[in-house]
């Protein structure tokens, strides 16, 4: 079984280096992922200049570029073989909710889900990263069970690990998005000139969601596993929109 690694936090962090370790126990690994940081840039492909990928050491390549970037570039030629699965993480912070459409964790595992590889995104929740290395056995079960499964068509599978430890954990538990809200999500300041800057990134203040969501089995201490379907398509609202007088008049023509 052949493993494609890679993250948003860039080649460095300790969440890659576990995940790799892990999977390295199950199959072959290859890590490309990001020379630098790179979260929050969602599903971005990097168009307006060449990419420059580097050979860190056998099986590691950095490249600087997004995470998208990232798995695009090895299933198309870096990598002589195609991966049987896409595995994005360890991500030092949750990935729980709309989170989803920022991350760039999930991201890679959206692509790789478009190229038509079984996918996962795994977070650990919390950016204090004191507990995560005692999940390494309980990842590596669940890991290992996944990969004995066949993936849902067109569905990855985004993994959250609380932030308590392992020994505490009451389970997995498979769940649905949550939603929350954030205050003051963009402040301003002045520098010391006098112009304006602005920071992006506000205080959380309320989840919503019942226990069946992410946020909820988190907080509980459960295992999160959700999975994400590239269809976005809402069929419920399809008969209410098609009830919709939505043709054009000769006046707006």
């Amino acid at each position: 079984m052949r493993f494609l690694v890679t993250n948003d936090d860039g080649y460095r962090s300790p969440g890659i280096n576990m995940l790799a370790r892990i999977l390295g126990e199950i199959g072959d690994v290859v890590v490309v992922a990001p020379d630098e940081e790179m979260s929050a840039t969602s599903h971005s492909l990097t168009l307006t200049r060449p990419l420059r990928v580097n050979r860190r050491q056998k099986g590691i390549y950095t490249i600087d570029g997004t995470p998208t970037d990232c798995v695009m570039l090895a299933v198309n030629g870096l990598i002589s073989e195609r991966p049987d699965y896409v595995c994005s993480g360890i991500n030092h912070g949750a990935n729980l909710g709309d989170d989803v459409t920022y991350s760039g964790t999930v991201a890679a595992a959206i692509e790789g889900t478009l190229l038509g590889i079984p996918s996962l995104a795994i977070s650990y929740a919390s950016r204090d990263p004191r507990f995560m290395a005692g999940w390494e056995e309980t990842l590596r079960s669940i890991l290992a069970q996944i990969t004995s499964q066949r993936m849902p068509e067109d569905t990855l599978l985004n993994l959250n690990l609380p932030a308590i430890p392992a020994t505490e954990s009451r389970g997995v538990k498979v769940t649905t998005l949550g939603k929350r809200t954030y205050q003051d999500a963009v402040t301003s300041k002045e520098d010391q000139r006098g112009q304006v800057f602005y920071w992006i990134g506000g205080q959380e203040i309320q989840w919503k969601g019942n226990h069946s969501s992410d946020f909820m089995a988190t907080r509980e201490g459960y295992v999160s596993i959700t999975p994400l379907h590239l269809d976005l398509t809402n069929y419920r609202a399809l008969e209410e929109l098609n009830a919709w007088d939505l043709s054009l008049r000769k006046e707006e023509i």
